[in-house]
């Protein structure tokens, strides 16, 4: 019987008539003459389920909200409450996909089923087809995202054989016990929210919105000391969040771009300039970011503020339920024109904020969901989340960068040409989310918005592919002696 944790919950409590918080996948797929359908989908399914516990676990809930709820499983599950077949519009180019995409992404989960679903898009261009993948954020982080794609995906055209015993069948929570444990938590609530208040203030400094506060950083130190902690803290340069067109309440419309460029010229910009990967990725978004403002007479003279998710999950932990995530927040060179002084000051923010985060406690959005009991946090987080985004952001937009396998895989028997990230939107975190993906070579964007904040998402994904062209060109003409330019790879 696992109960959810108070950031597992949130995910929930973030969900409104315009917020759906579930995390998804777009895969791309050859398939190399056989035949994909829903058919050959659903026995797939129906033989390696048991490896993904997330599939089969539906909520519980605690009776008038006064805990969290628990999973269990569902004794009535059935796969056609899951597993879909859409044809996409004519003539199948990335545009019609992307559409009809969008709108299975704005749709929120059926919270009376496990909180999953899976699209089969047919009618592509080129005999390919696409799988569509969502599930809910309050079941699965990225680490146990990847390993539940894993475990449908094999190595090579023939799949591999599965020991299809299934685990041993778990017990869903009683009535009576979780009416006991709700007692218990809400009686001892005032004391482990004190130590939760605790610990978040030693990280006030570095806390999205709280770290412009007033004394912010004399706090968090003094907070530090009294918990006994003297490790020295870098400290982050202002993140305070400037008023883009993308921060603001959202609708519940959204619209998707996705696209690729090779990894290799990625790690050939990290190498050259002595950064990472992330931070090259970082620097792209940053100007991609950038000429989409400008072009809108909207960039701020202020660097944007992004939150980076982090993952936590302890080295050999097997626990494939819930969310073990933090996130790292730092200031993106919007405000820097030049190409090399934004690849410059992007290696310097990360530096610091890689620092910052490690010297840190990595449990501080957890500690923050925990303040408050919940059924409060339960009724009011959209309220809260809609009134800070009008108010006071805390961050401008999340960027994520999810590592992957350098090596082709198969789902049933059809190669996975590309997978492409799709995330979350909420009030809090703006309107627009970038993700992406690196695999088999490629690294794989995906852009989700909302239409009413940013009007235009492919036209930021074509940025996207400018902003590193840039750096290209710059790497033809120190080679050629000419100003080249390089055709990117298109999704």
């Amino acid at each position: 019987m696992r109960q959810l944790t108070a950031l597992d919950a949130q995910f929930l409590n973030a969900e409104s008539a315009t917020t759906s918080a579930h995390v998804a996948g777009l895969a791309i797929l050859d398939p190399l003459g056989g035949v994909l359908d829903r058919e050959t989908l659903a026995a797939l399914l129906r033989e390696r389920m048991h490896l993904s516990p997330a599939l089969g676990l539906r909520l519980s809930e605690v009776p008038f909200g006064l805990d969290h709820p628990y999973w269990e499983p569902d004794p009535a599950f059935d796969l056609a409450n899951h597993l879909f077949e859409t044809e996409v519009a004519a003539p199948g180019g990335e545009y019609q996909l992307a559409d009809a995409v969008a709108r299975i992404h704005a749709r929120q989960l059926d919270r009376s089923r496990p909180l999953w679903e899976m699209h089969l898009l047919r009618g592509l261009a080129g005999g390919r087809v696409a799988v569509y993948t969502k599930v809910h954020h309050a079941a699965i982080d990225g680490v146990s995202g990847a390993e539940t794609l894993a475990a449908l995906l094999d190595l090579s055209p023939e799949p591999r054989v599965i020991d299809v015993t299934p685990p041993p069948a778990e017990r869903g929570p009683s009535l009576a016990g979780m009416l006991y444990g709700a007692a218990v938590r809400t009686a001892t609530h005032p004391v482990r929210a004190l130590g939760s208040l605790a610990r978040a203030a030693a990280e006030l400094d570095a806390i999205p919105l709280a770290a412009g506060l007033p004394g912010a950083r004399q706090i968090a130190q003094a907070a530090r000391l009294v918990a006994g902690d003297r490790r020295p803290r870098p400290e982050l340069p202002g993140l305070n969040v400037p008023r883009t067109p993308f921060n603001g309440p959202i609708s519940a419309e959204r619209r998707l771009s996705f696209g690729s460029v090779p990894l290799k010229d990625v790690k050939d910009v990290a190498k050259r300039h002595g950064m990472s990967v992330n931070d090259v990725v970082m620097a792209l978004c940053a100007g991609a970011l950038r000429t989409w403002l400008r072009d809108r007479d909207a960039l701020p003279e202020e660097p944007l503020i992004a939150a980076v998710p982090v993952a936590v999950r302890t080295t050999g932990a097997r626990q494939l339920v819930g969310n073990h995530i933090s996130a790292m927040v730092t200031p993106l060179a919007t405000n820097v024109a030049d190409r090399h002084a934004r690849l410059h000051a992007t290696r310097s923010m990360m530096r610091t904020a890689k620092r910052r985060f490690a010297a840190a406690s990595s449990s501080w959005l957890h500690e923050l969901c925990s303040l408050l009991p919940p059924p409060v946090t339960r009724l009011a987080s959209p309220a809260i989340f809609r009134l800070a985004s009008v108010a006071c952001p805390p961050i401008n937009l999340i960027i994520s960068n999810v590592p992957g396998p350098q090596f082709p895989l198969y789902l049933c028997g059809a190669r996975v040409l590309s997978y492409y990230p799709i995330s979350v939107l909420t009030d809090l975190s703006g309107g627009v989310n970038i993700t992406c993906f690196s695999y088999d070579g490629m690294l794989d964007f995906g852009v989700v918005a909302c239409p009413e904040r940013l009007d235009d998402v492919w036209s930021l994904l074509r940025h996207l592919r400018a902003a590193l062209d840039e750096l290209l060109d710059e790497r033809v003409g120190d080679e050629l002696g000419d100003g080249v330019g390089v055709d990117l790879v298109s999704g």
